[in-house]
């Protein structure tokens, strides 16, 4: 059995005519959801300039080389868009029989973290380093497998035709699937990376029909579960400095406040069109810590000002609006759901890193998707466009 990209839905690899029909009048590029794709495309491209800026003058990280982030960042968004074609040429569909060996292997990545081969970043210990300056964060492939288990069992008697929505049992037990990687995680801790995940639930419970008691039931849950982790001192210190500091933007502003306060001033100091590339002072001054990571949404602000900064917003506002569609306008419920999972997690995710850097949100270290400087990132956030490009191609075509 072939999808309507012509891939084949029932294995992993595709048909021999596959890769000539991408050029043929009724081809896979035709059924391509294009502003998704050209809005990615231009986000990366956005964010490398950002991390170029960020980096060039900070010899203590790019080990004496103006170019040595720009090169990665780029290289990054290269392999990043080979999984997208790669996602997209196995299918969505495809990809459905080989979830439990994908749910298998990042459980096994993020377990790894916890052993003597995890280690620790800018006090985060959820990293697996590679050697020659590469590391992994398994968490952020986590995001994926959680959104393909769940809407994998969630769809599976729907899209059959054996049931109208899930049934609690079949709840449970995609809410069982993600609840093991989750507290995983939490005892790395990496609380920012929880955050997404239990976001990504809901998004994936709402979109999947299943009772609205599940959805309030988990919002419950997750209060009692967050003052049981406050109470038992789960959290490491530097997590509870960061919410102290959120709560209390003057409380030591050298220290624990320092990061925020300066992210707010150089988007302040922006004005509309901003200071201009490589003009921003404190840009150029190193006056903001993670810039190219965690805070390089204040490298636009300071220095495209609010159009340029406005601009990011709204390119990622396209790739929600199109995601949003391809949910909508999916012909079965397992693409919805992944749809919506996808959705969930760019939304929550984009709010929580631009809300930190204006002071809104608590800091987290998350990424903002696409900008951000960091493979696994990069990766994972290509990989969901391949999910939504494959979606969107295996929908029959209007005349």
């Amino acid at each position: 059995m072939t999808g309507a990209n012509g891939f084949s839905v029932s294995g992993y690899g595709p048909r021999r005519a596959g890769w000539t029909r991408v050029f043929a009048r009724d081809s896979l590029a035709r059924r391509l959801d294009w502003p998704i794709l050209l809005a990615a495309i231009a986000l990366s491209l956005i964010g490398t300039v950002l991390v170029y800026s960020a980096t060039r003058n900070r010899t203590e990280i790019n080990q004496g080389d103006p170019y040595y982030f720009l090169i990665r960042h780029l290289m990054n968004t290269g392999i990043g868009f080979a999984l997208m074609v790669v996602t997209v040429w196995i299918g969505h569909r495809a990809l459905r029989t080989a979830i439990p060996i994908l749910y298998g292997l990042s459980v096994l990545l993020i377990l790894l973290v916890l052993t003597p081969l995890g280690s620790t970043v800018n006090g985060a210990h959820s990293w697996i380093v590679l050697g020659g300056g590469f590391s992994l964060q398994p968490s952020e492939f986590v995001k994926i497998t959680i959104i393909l288990g769940m809407a994998m069992l969630l769809a599976a008697r729907v899209d059959a035709g054996d049931k109208t929505y899930p049934d609690n049992r079949t709840v449970l037990q995609a809410l069982g699937l993600a609840a093991v990687p989750i507290l995983i995680v939490l005892l790395m801790p990496d609380l920012g990376s929880v955050m997404v995940m239990v976001i990504i639930i809901l998004g994936v419970l709402l979109a999947s029909g299943a009772s609205n008691r599940w959805v309030f039931g988990l919002i419950t849950a997750g209060a009692v579960g967050a003052i049981a982790v406050w109470q038992l001192h789960v959290l490491d210190d530097y997590q509870i400095n960061r919410f102290a500091a959120f709560a209390n933007p003057a409380l030591d502003p050298a220290g624990v406040g320092y990061n925020t306060n300066q992210a707010r001033i150089a988007i302040g100091s922006g004005g509309l069109t901003g200071a201009g590339l490589f003009h921003g002072s404190q840009t150029t001054g190193q006056f903001v810590p993670e810039q190219q990571t965690d805070f390089v949404f204040t490298v636009a602000g300071e220095e495209l000002g609010f159009v340029g900064a406005g601009l990011i917003i709204v390119l990622l506002g396209v790739i929600l609006w199109r995601a949003c569609r391809i949910a909508r306008d999916s012909t079965e419920l397992y693409g919805t759901v992944v749809a919506a999972g996808i959705v969930a997690w760019f939304a929550f995710q984009v709010f929580e890193n631009v809300g930190m850097t204006l002071g809104i949100m608590p800091v987290t270290g998350l990424p903002l998707p696409f900008v951000s400087y960091g493979g696994s990132s990069m990766f994972a956030v290509w990989m969901a466009v391949g999910l939504l490009q494959s979606i969107t191609a295996q929908r029959p075509m209007s005349a």
